[in-house]
């Protein structure tokens, strides 16, 4: 099973779910199946009990007040 491969057809078939293309999806699950995936061996999200907070931008800097 070629995790990169997957992941690419995933990918693939995510945009052709989101421009409504049955025949294309069709296609794409079937490469998925010639890849050795099932949905049982997709990964599995799982929540931590404490999440890890990201900072979008560094702090600011102390100005020097003037003496």
């Amino acid at each position: 099973m070629d995790t990169k491969l997957i992941e690419a057809l995933l990918i693939e078939r995510e945009g052709y779910v989101r421009r409504n293309l049955p025949e294309r999806i069709k296609a794409v699950d079937e490469a998925l199946r010639n890849a050795g995936y099932t949905k049982t061996s997709a990964p599995v999200e799982t929540a931590t009990a404490e999440p890890v907070v990201e900072k979008a931008s560094m702090p600011a800097t102390k100005k020097r007040g003037i003496k």
